[in-house]
């Protein structure tokens, strides 16, 4: 973690407390009863994760968004067409019961992560982003991975 500013790299582990604990909340009945009645039903277990997910799928598409802009000409029609992916995954790849969404999420966090190091070879991200990005996918990951094969 080293050589990661501060701020991205307390916001993007803040950002994994919806993952981790929707894999705590499956784990754990007394954790899931207690998340259902404090919280609601659509925020334990695999739900939070699902919801979530998705929204930070889309959230990352304009963040590489952002990225495309510091280039030009059909590098940066490339970079825009790409950018847009991860958004598109989430729309289309979430539905079909929590496993087959889980697993959809799962490969749309992987090709994320696939076009993160593509920018990041394009010299269009941050020096540290891909320091940051492999942390935080391992984590979403292995907690998806809960509710998709346990």
């Amino acid at each position: 973690m080293s050589g990661i500013p501060r701020a991205p790299l307390v916001l993007g582990l803040a950002g994994l407390i919806p993952f981790v604990w929707g894999a705590l909340s499956y784990l754990s009945g007394d954790l899931n009863d207690w998340g259902r009645q404090a919280l609601g039903s659509r925020f334990v277990g695999p739900y939070i994760q699902l919801f979530y997910g998705s929204v930070i799928l889309s959230f990352m598409s304009g963040v590489l968004w952002g990225f495309a802009t510091k280039t030009s000409g059909s590098k940066a029609a490339t970079c825009y067409a790409l950018s847009v992916l991860p958004a598109l995954w989430a729309f289309f790849m979430t539905g079909g019961g929590p496993v087959t969404a889980g697993t959809n999420l799962m490969y749309g966090f992987a090709g994320l992560l696939m076009l993160d190091a593509m920018f990041s070879y394009w010299r269009l991200t941050p020096v540290w982003w891909m320091r940051l990005r492999i942390l935080l996918t391992a984590v979403v990951l292995a907690s998806l991975a809960v509710g998709v094969y346990l």
